[in-house]
């Protein structure tokens, strides 16, 4: 990306270009000395003699100036060296450009013209058409910037020193902006707000900046307002302080006073024109004098429509091409004013959110070696807002790790006094008392809930739910994504800190109890009263207790009960209840209880139920008889394993969603849900001991239905025809009714529980049912399952065919094109030898385990195709595919097939970049023209216990990012080794030698093998040192590469990893390094397993232009061995005693440590 005004240090203020013969000696010397009185740096070529040397000098120039002053004279277009200057400064995007007509009309200028355009003409007699023109327009375009026209000052000294005002403004405003953590992202945000504001448009146009408190608006705004206000000649940003102070006089005045309207736009005109205590008489007079003036007005944080109506009321007040732009965090407020052209700030991708992060506690875009995994933390505790990120970063600067850690847990708890006040003013904005308390509860108990559980469970409160969420999104302190509510974490502590305050000293006395021990104090003390109205209790954060019996006595209002685990570890019963305690008051709306230690349900607690949810609970029956549960909506009572039967639901008609999945004692669905014409969803998942279904089914909204899994399930009833999603895989069905079939089925899922051929009656009978909206099918485990019938040419919407364990598979139907299909899965398909033309649009193909005996030919017009794996095919005895046709192929696996001999994938592009290289920012273009979109290539050979590797390894033109071997030693192919043994978790050092040709490349590229003993996955990372004969040093670190495919015994783990070779632009090979310390990681994929590093070793490869430009050549064949590993054979081939040399000497205490830190930072934990 290129540097901005924003993302730059910059080593001058002011880059002055002028013509030596006209101002040298009078107006350059008289500015530069007000620059130095006004402590403004500027570039000086002192006294030399310009010649072609001197230009790159002030090429780098230009570009290291923040401000560009030209000062155009009637000779400037003599020289070819000053129109160069001005088109290197012109196509410096990130510069301020102020032009200076010194005795020269700007319209000669401008237009070339006059005896400026005869001067210009002579120049250009020397010159190509093209570069002439390049000139014209840099010309053109800087003369039409706002400047200083010479001839409109009768005092040059004045003009000098305004000229030097101008720029120090400049400056200073741009200040709060150039620090480099306001800066990161910056460009992104101001090309998405050129394309609203539509600056080459003649009209006047209004933009609203809109998004949440501490989102960064106002530096957006500040980083275009410091871009775009050259280009007009009145500009003006207006901040919140001018408006509290301009209102001050009438504080407390009706809101349409006029005088009051008056007052403040006499105020705006004064401050927008430089002239002090201007008054008007009429409401006409700001537009009066604003309407032919080009007028570029930014508004920072209001939120008062009065005075936004005062201050720019319509467009005719300003002249065309005007701009007005105006920061908010209510939308309505935008819309209310007619403002159509909204951009939304949203927060920063989570890479970035980091690098901001850093900025603020490092002053540079990655951490420090052992920070990393603690920048991923509090970055996200910040939520990845910006004022966050910039709060925590100053207060952890220059602060040492263990402070870091000791900080953690009150960043985890509690909110910054700065970022709390900041979002409060938010809060306190809300105005309607309705709008506040559904903030309240959902920054307590609705957070990422489903806007439609929130409308049900709230329908009857009277907070106009509908209206208070629009509400809440205008003020961007909600968002609605995929038909849930979210709310910021740092907007959600603000809320939750509101509730605290309510109460400080007796929890049992707010509305809402979310801190896990406040809960815990109130329901084993009985201090709860009836101002509670919702109570969340993670059980993981507590110890076990036992709730008191008079616990919900005092709540009578309690309609919001939540005591469930927040964590995936299994854990035993955390909440007990006494025999003896005391419902009769409480009738909540939601009950969410997991564990619940009961067997049978109170049913005082059920009446006024919504939604009722018990995970994991001891359970056997929910009640007894048929209630009337006419609220109740949804009734989830997964993996209630001792659950024996469900309940008459025959008066509970409303319900929409049943979910009895993983209840195992289950035995069949009572005959009353027949009854349930509102049912959406139905999951029996897992209810290995359910046998039958009642009959005549006719639930005409049912859209979800899963028997996965039920093994038992020997009958299949007829069902109501809208159902969408139907999975009936693993069951024991012998046949399905003649007359089946779903008109609207988008997914299904069948397969048998048992191969007993007598028992199944097949998938034919099942094809006509088949819907032409059919996205998903999958086949399981149906053994007299030959061939698939041509009538799945109809399937034209199918995206995704998995066809597993039909062992008696023969064929798939031929000449059809299933031109959605994009993922296909044939696993275990035993007999199946041919690969059919089904579709070109596959991105993934599984055929492991099938009988195919060579890789399907069609593949290679598969040109999607991001995975392949053939996995455990046993007739599969070599391997030729040109796969530099497959450009976003990033997984290829042929491991566990013991035939295989012999593999080809040299028709591979040669030197293509497509691994996770290590600070591999920047790629040439010839390089990047022929690149695969994906990133990363892994290709797992484990087990193929025949394979001739040498040839493998030996395609070069092949960059790996994981390659998995067999093999229980390092290859010859590998020029540096060591046989060291290593513990787990350890790590080796290899020292390499480097020549001066080495460096002199854009990368260095280099292949490891590690020989790992392990019994799971395996993690490796590397990290270089560069070192030079003078103690200086450079450090790589490189990406994590992750071998989790590896199972138990010994493998050849091979990887590329590739160094830019640049450190802060500047290259490798003029800052002396003569040789690298190449330095490996190992850890284990999962923190019960062992792993051993038992030998490793390195080949240095080829890079550079010579090898780069042989990409996408088939043909070509990079050299083996480089010029040092010629000389140093065997070298290296038994290093003893290398372990820990690199953390060693970096432990010494050398603080000049040069680091150059990848974008993308290993996981610290891979490394502990």
């Amino acid at each position: 990306m290129a540097s901005s005004s924003s993302s730059r240090n910059w080593v001058y203020d002011v880059f002055l270009s002028f013509s030596g013969k006209d101002v040298r000696v009078t107006f350059r010397s008289h500015f530069l000395k007000e620059l130095d009185r006004k402590l403004i740096s500027a570039f000086r070529d002192n006294e030399i003699e310009r010649s072609h040397s001197l230009w790159p000098d002030l090429e780098q120039a230009i570009k290291d100036s923040r401000i560009a002053v030209v000062v155009f004279s009637k000779n400037y277009a003599s020289s070819s060296w000053c129109l160069n200057e001005l088109l290197e400064i012109v196509n410096c995007n990130d510069k301020i450009i102020i032009p200076v007509f010194y005795g020269v009309d700007p319209s000669q200028v401008r237009y070339q013209i006059g005896e400026f355009g005869s001067i210009f003409e002579k120049t250009c007699k020397r010159q190509t058409e093209e570069v002439k023109n390049q000139w014209k327009k840099a010309l053109t375009d800087v003369a039409n910037m706002l400047g200083f026209d010479s001839a409109k000052w009768d005092d040059e000294a004045k003009m000098i020193e305004e000229i030097a005002n101008d720029v120090l403004a400049k400056l200073l405003l741009t200040s709060s902006t150039d620090s480099a953590e306001n800066s990161i992202g910056i460009e992104d945000h101001i090309a998405n707000m050129s394309v609203l504001l539509k600056l080459e448009a003649e009209e006047v146009r209004m933009v609203g900046i809109w998004g949440s408190s501490g989102i960064g608006k106002t530096t957006i705004a500040r980083a275009l307002f410091n871009q775009l206000s050259r280009h007009f000649p009145v500009s003006k940003f207006i901040d919140r302080a001018f408006v509290y102070k301009s209102r001050e006089t009438y504080k407390g005045a009706n809101p349409d006073d006029p005088n009051m309207k008056l007052h403040l736009q006499g105020c705006f005109l004064s401050e927008i024109l430089g002239k002090k205590d201007i008054k008007i008489d009429h409401l006409g007079a700001l537009g009066e004098r604003l309407k032919h003036q080009k007028t570029l007005i930014i508004i920072d944080d209001l939120d008062d429509l009065v005075v936004l109506d005062s201050l720019v009321g319509k467009t005719n007040w300003f002249g065309c091409g005007s701009r007005i732009i105006v920061i908010t965090n209510n939308k309505q407020f935008l819309r209310a004013h007619g403002i159509d052209h909204i951009y939304e700030v949203s927060l920063p991708s989570k890479e970035r959110a980091q690098e901001m992060f850093c900025q603020s506690a490092f002053g540079e875009n990655s951490p420090p070696e052992g920070f990393e995994e603690l920048v991923v933390e509090i970055a996200w505790l910040a939520g990845s807002l910006p004022l966050g990120l910039t709060v925590f970063g100053s207060a952890l600067r220059g602060r040492k790790k263990e402070y870091w850690v000791k900080m953690l847990p009150r960043l985890q708890n509690d909110l910054d006094g700065n970022i709390e006040e900041t979002l409060k003013v938010s809060y306190d904005a809300i105005g309607n008392v309705k709008d506040q308390a559904l903030f309240r509860l959902i920054a307590c108990l609705f957070n990422h809930v489903k806007v439609r559980d929130i409308e049900l469970l709230l329908a009857d409160s009277g907070l106009d739910v509908n209206i208070a969420l629009e509400n809440l999104v205008d003020k961007s302190l909600i968002h609605v994504r995929n038909d849930h509510v979210e709310m910021h974490r740092l907007l959600q502590e603000t809320g939750r800190n509101i509730v605290r305050s309510q109460s400080t000293d007796n929890p049992g006395e707010r509305e809402f109890l979310v801190d896990s021990n406040d809960s815990r104090t109130v329901l084993s003390e009985g201090i709860g009263t009836r101002k509670v109205l919702g109570i969340s209790l993670d059980t993981s954060k507590v110890s076990e207790f036992c709730v008191h019996e008079n616990a919900f006595k005092g709540m009578g209002n309690l309609l919001f009960l939540d005591i469930s685990s927040k964590t995936f570890i299994e854990e035993e019963v955390k909440v007990h209840l006494p025999e003896k305690i005391n419902y009769y008051s409480v009738q909540p709306k939601q009950l969410i209880w997991d564990r619940f230690p009961l067997k049978c349900m109170p049913y005082t607690f059920l009446r006024n139920l919504v939604k009722l949810e018990m995970h994991d609970s001891k359970l056997e029956k929910l009640w007894e008889g048929a209630m009337s549960f006419t609220c109740l909506k949804e009734l989830d009572m997964w993996a209630s394993k001792y659950l024996k039967e469900i309940p008459d639901l025959s008066k509970a008609t409303n319900i929409e969603k049943l979910d009895f999945g993983h209840c195992w004692s289950l035995v069949e669905l009572p005959s009353s849900i027949r009854n349930l014409n509102k049912l959406l969803e139905l999951n029996m998942e897992y209810c290995g001991e359910l046998e039958t279904l009642p009959t005549g089914f006719n639930l005409k909204s049912l859209d979800y239905l899963n028997f996965n899994e039920c093994w038992k399930l020997r009958t299949f009833p007829e069902f109501a025809t809208n159902i969408s999603n139907l999975i009936l895989a693993e069951t024991s069905i012998e046949e399905y009714p003649s007359n089946l079939y779903f008109k609207n089925v988008r997914e299904l899922s069948m397969g048998k529980a048992d191969s007993d051929e007598n028992k199944c009656q097949g998938v034919k009978p099942f094809m006509p049912m088949l819907s032409p909206t059919l996205t998903l099918l999958e086949l399981w485990n149906i053994p007299n399952l030959v061939e698939l019938s041509s009538s799945f040419q109809n399937l034209n919407n199918l995206e995704r065919l998995d066809i597993c364990y039909c062992r008696n598979l023969e064929s798939l139907p031929t000449g059809i094109n299933l031109e959605s299909l994009v993922s296909l899965n044939l696993f275990g398909c035993s007999r199946l030898k041919r690969f059919p033309d089904i579709s070109t649009n596959i991105k993934y193909l599984d055929l492991d385990q099938t009988g195919i005996e060579e890789v399907p030919w069609q593949i290679e017009n598969f040109f999607n195709l991001t995975k392949l794996t053939m996995k455990g095919c046993r007739e599969l005895k070599c391997v030729s595919l040109n796969i530099f046709k497959l450009k976003h192929l990033g997984e290829v696996s042929f491991s566990n097939c013991g035939a295989l001999t012999r593999v080809d994938l040299s028709c591979y592009p040669s030197g293509v970049e497509m691994m996770k290289a290590d600070n591999a920012d920047i790629v040439s273009e010839e390089t990047t023209s022929s690149l695969p979109d994906s990133c990363v290539l892994n290709v797992n050979f484990m087990d193929c216990v025949n394979l001739d590797r040498e040839p493998v390894l030996h395609q070069q033109s092949i960059i790996f990012n994981s390659m998995i071997l067999p093999g229980e030693e390092v290859p010859s192919y590998f020029t540096y080794r060591t046989s060291d043994s290593q513990p787990f978790g350890t790590s080796s050092s290899l020292p390499i030698p480097l020549l001066p040709t080495q460096l002199s490349q854009p990368f260095f590229r280099f292949r490891v093998c590690a020989v790992v003993s392990a019994s799971n996955g395996v993690y490796i990372g590397v990290y270089s040192r560069f070192k030079g004969r003078i103690g200086n040093k450079f450090d790589s670190f490189g990406e994590v590469h992750n071998f989790m495919e590896i199972e138990k015994g010994i493998h050849l783990c091979i990887f590329d990893c590739r160094i830019r070779l640049y450190k802060d632009n500047v290259p490798l090979s003029q800052l002396n390094y003569d040789h690298v310390d190449i330095n490996i990681h190992i850890t284990s994929g999962d923190w019960r397993s062992t792993v051993v590093l038992k030998e490793w070793g390195i080949r240095l490869l080829e890079t550079g232009s010579s090898a780069e430009n042989r990409l996408g050549n088939p043909n070509s064949t990079l050299p083996h061995v480089s010029q040092a590993e010629e000389g140093n054979m065997g070298y290296y081939t038994h290093v003893q005693g290398l372990v820990n040399e690199i953390e060693n000497s970096e432990d010494s205490g050398d603080n000049n440590v040069e680091t150059e830190r990848s974008k993308k930072r290993m996981r610290l934990h891979h490394f502990i």
